[in-house]
């Protein structure tokens, strides 16, 4: 792993661009030795999952995640997601956190040497770029091995270090199968 145990790192997880990345290539992310395998590498001084939330839905599938991960060591960053009819009359749900993340990443700068990032949305490439003219390392966390792959070719290029995400899961990944299932009570759809 390209991290330095010298250094003070930040995780910084795209939840819905990891959650994507995952089921892409068939497994979970079992968070608990996500803390684990990276606070064994170096300072881990802050991990931080951001993610959009549906606020009126009686139940939500990611709400037991989230509950966990605040209550296991990471700092869970939401806000409310903005549901709308497109044109063909389909319900659709947008909840992009990409400005809350770099504002966090720009803030937290001064105190940390490397940051992780979970996602290879190529939006983040003018952050990786701000934050190495602030003598910061970047990694990106995603994947290659998909059908497609889920990594911008600007950001892979743009950031100092690439970890696949598919790599990554021989420590810190579950098959999805041994998931405990969630099912809902509502009635309703989800």
């Amino acid at each position: 792993m390209p991290i330095d145990a010298r250094e003070k790192i930040v995780l910084f997880i795209d939840g819905a661009n990891l959650y994507a990345t995952s089921k892409a290539i068939g497994v979970d992310i079992d968070y608990r030795r996500l803390l684990a395998e990276f606070s064994a590498k170096a300072y881990l001084l802050r991990a931080n999952y951001y993610t959009a939330l549906i606020e009126d839905q009686e139940y939500s599938s990611i709400r037991p995640l989230i509950d966990w991960l605040d209550y296991n060591g990471f700092t869970v960053v939401t806000k409310p997601a903005k549901e709308f009819t497109d044109a063909t009359g389909r319900r659709k749900v947008k909840g992009n956190m990409d400005i809350e993340l770099c504002v966090d990443a720009i803030e937290l700068a001064p105190y940390y040497d490397h940051m992780v990032l979970f996602s290879g949305d190529g939006d983040f490439t003018a952050l990786v770029a701000s934050l190495q003219r602030k003598g910061k390392r970047v990694t990106v966390v995603s994947t290659l091995t998909s059908a497609t792959p889920m990594i911008s070719d600007d950001l892979r290029r743009q950031a100092d270090f690439f970890i696949d995400i598919a790599d990554l899961a021989k420590t810190v990944g579950r098959p999805p199968s041994t998931r405990p299932v969630v099912t809902s009570t509502s009635g309703g759809e989800e």
